[in-house]
């Protein structure tokens, strides 16, 4: 069955999720409201995943920017796929529920429609969003996630949640979950970074294996916000030449030709800009194909880079991308 901007893919606890999401994060050079536009523009031109955190800091917005769509009836609240997640700091059972109570308290909603651990590493409990000591090193914590999958599965049943999963998690990290006594529900996706220079080759087979669906963000690269990417002379993604002759041969824009590479994989794809034309243009993916030959080319460029390499979380004994992982 061909792609379309309607398709949506069926997660292992029924529900379905949409094969292209708008991402929310951004740099602190744009503004809250910048984004709650930017998410109102994106509904309009058919996205319905809205892919967003607590950590972020925009709930409010974005939760505006969606409500504001369903009162003027462009979009139902069961049309809409929004994605939140638990951060560093909540991972303690008796924090988890809190949380996303925070985040639908923000959002102005019900119900979020899958929630994540954004990431394993986990930070001191506590309110401090980044907690460091006299020395300016993050200070860690080790809650056993299993407890904190259990604490999940809680506002799954509760109806808080409709499905639950993970982000930026390795194979043995979700094993730990999988394979844990008494396990309810099984992670129902993974969020992950994916793109040509990452293409996650033994990570999506893990995944397949084990009916988990990968959410791919960092699809067209980095923003290249500070604090966050390690290396700013990193090769940029948009800039590769496979991809711009692969490109410009189907008179397609190399940012649509990067995302339909991930989509092609069976990954939801998860873009972000601020700038509607490219809103619109980065949504127009699904009126062409890569040909066998283009997905061979283009998985031939991988380089194992990660943008978002995490390299001030190493210290963590749960930090996820060490090379034997």
């Amino acid at each position: 069955m061909a792609l379309t901007a309607d398709s949506r893919i069926e997660l292992n606890d029924g529900h379905k999720i949409p094969m292209i999401g708008f991402g929310t994060f951004a740099p602190q050079s744009y503004s809250k409201e910048q984004a709650k536009e930017a998410v109102m523009a994106a509904i309009d031109i058919g996205y319905r995943l809205i892919d967003s955190a607590f950590i972020y800091l925009n709930e409010v917005e974005v939760g505006e920017a969606i409500r504001s769509k369903i009162a003027d009836g462009t979009v139902k609240r069961e049309d809409i796929f929004y994605v939140g997640k638990l951060w560093n700091n909540n991972h303690c059972p008796k924090r988890v529920r809190p949380a996303l109570e925070q985040s639908l308290k923000d959002l102005q909603l019900e119900y979020i429609d899958v929630y994540l651990i954004h990431t394993p590493v986990e930070f001191k409990p506590g309110e401090d969003l980044f907690p460091k000591d006299e020395n300016g090193k993050v200070i860690f914590h080790d809650t056993d996630i299993q407890e904190t999958w259990k604490a999940l599965e809680a506002c799954k049943d509760a109806g808080l949640v409709k499905s639950i999963g993970v982000s930026n998690f390795n194979e043995k990290q979700l094993e730990l979950i999988l394979n844990m006594p008494g396990l309810k529900h099984k992670p129902a996706c993974c969020e992950m970074e994916c793109h040509i220079y990452l293409n996650q080759n033994k990570l999506l087979k893990f995944l397949k294996y084990h009916n988990i669906v990968p959410l791919g963000y960092a699809v067209l690269g980095s923003a290249r916000a500070p604090g966050w990417l390690e290396d700013e002379n990193a090769p940029k993604v948009l800039e590769d030449p496979v991809l711009n002759t692969i490109a410009k041969r189907l008179k397609r824009t190399p940012a649509q030709v990067a995302q339909r590479f991930v989509l092609q994989k069976d990954i939801v794809v998860i873009a972000k800009t601020f700038t509607n034309g490219r809103i619109k243009e980065n949504f127009s993916i699904f009126d062409f194909e890569l040909s066998d030959a283009d997905m061979k080319d283009l998985d031939g460029v991988n380089k194992n880079l990660r943008y978002l390499s995490l390299k001030s979380w190493e210290e963590s004994p749960k930090f996820p991308f060490h090379d034997d992982c």
